[in-house]
């Protein structure tokens, strides 16, 4: 019975997410657009459960570079509407659209000068008919069984939030630097501040075959690392790699041989980082590429080492000095 009714309500906050993705349309685009051209902040605000997503909502939007600021209805009737300004545009959280503390802030916002955005369920409340543009965040049934706790609606929220923020980290080309500047204290932003050299796999950890090494002895190479790749290197230079994508590209265009050499099957000349290239910079090139294995190199293109993308993002622990 607990498994039925957790999974229930799993699968009434799905449907509400997917019911509202469906409707999402120009509405959505131009508050994107609204907020990439303005030149303040993003003002968020709304009461109870839905402030409380408001507050998740703004510290994603800063986290992924959208200056942004949580303005709490009562607060800012006291006081705090002076952080607001005519260059921010001010998104209004609320389900119903009738939560009496945000309808009554909307007024001052207007006469300040900065468009309101509202995201709601109630498309003819008091909030929508305030709004110069209304984003459609309803959904069908909260998942309470008595239709009372927000639960559904706060779901879908939040993840209307988070589309909005990865949208904007498109429209902004936000990288992993980006994120590591805004995040120098957390995990991933030492991970990422740390230099390849800390996280790299050396010695008899790296897979490597020689140029004439059949394709099959080279796919048992990879097999045993896990990695998903072996180099190719000759005297220990680098010359190329081979991953499982470039097997399944092999495999669908017909032109697979286990009788192959590595030299055949191989990507010449693949993008490489050296020991002291900062983690963040591997990640840059993996994400540009669409790769997960980057060779490390030392001078004439010796291999120092390789590195994986789960090693970059964390995981286990960074071998520091190599311990």
């Amino acid at each position: 019975m607990i498994l039925e009714q957790a999974k229930e309500v799993l699968k009434t906050e799905a449907q509400g997410i997917l019911s509202v993705m469906e409707r999402l349309g120009d509405s959505f685009v131009t508050m994107v657009d609204w907020i990439d051209s303005a030149k303040g902040r993003v003002i968020v605000a709304g009461i109870g459960k839905s402030g409380l997503v408001g507050r998740k909502m703004v510290a994603t939007l800063n986290s992924t570079g959208t200056p942004s600021l949580f303005l709490h209805p009562v607060e800012a009737m006291h006081g705090d509407l002076g952080m607001v300004g005519p260059q921010d545009v001010f998104l209004a959280l609320s389900n119903s659209g009738e939560t009496d503390e945000l309808n009554a802030l909307i007024p001052s916002i207007r006469r300040i000068g900065c468009p309101v955005i509202a995201l709601t369920g109630g498309l003819d409340s008091t909030l929508a008919k305030s709004s110069d543009l209304v984003v459609d965040v309803r959904v069908e049934k909260e998942a309470c069984p008595m239709g009372l706790a927000p639960t559904t609606s706060t779901t879908t929220l939040m993840a209307v939030g988070d589309a909005l923020a990865v949208v904007l980290m498109h429209r902004h080309h936000f990288e992993s630097k980006d994120f590591k500047l805004f995040h120098p204290g957390g995990a991933l932003g030492r991970r990422l501040s740390a230099k390849v050299a800390d996280m790299m796999l050396t010695g008899e950890s790296i897979p490597v075959v020689s140029p004439d090494t059949l394709l099959n002895q080279a796919m048992i190479c990879m097999n045993e690392t896990d990695l998903g790749a072996t180099l190719v290197a000759e005297q220990g230079v680098l010359k190329g790699i081979i991953t499982d994508g470039d097997l399944r590209r092999m495999l669908l265009s017909g032109t697979f041989s286990a009788n192959m050499t590595a030299a055949q099957a191989m990507t010449p000349d693949p993008k490489a980082v050296t020991p002291d290239s900062l983690a963040g910079e591997a990640l840059n090139i993996m994400e540009k590429h669409l790769i997960t294995v980057l060779p490390v190199i030392g001078p004439g293109n010796t291999i120092a080492g390789i590195v994986h993308l789960h090693d970059i993002l964390g995981k286990g622990a960074l071998r520091f000095n190599g311990s």
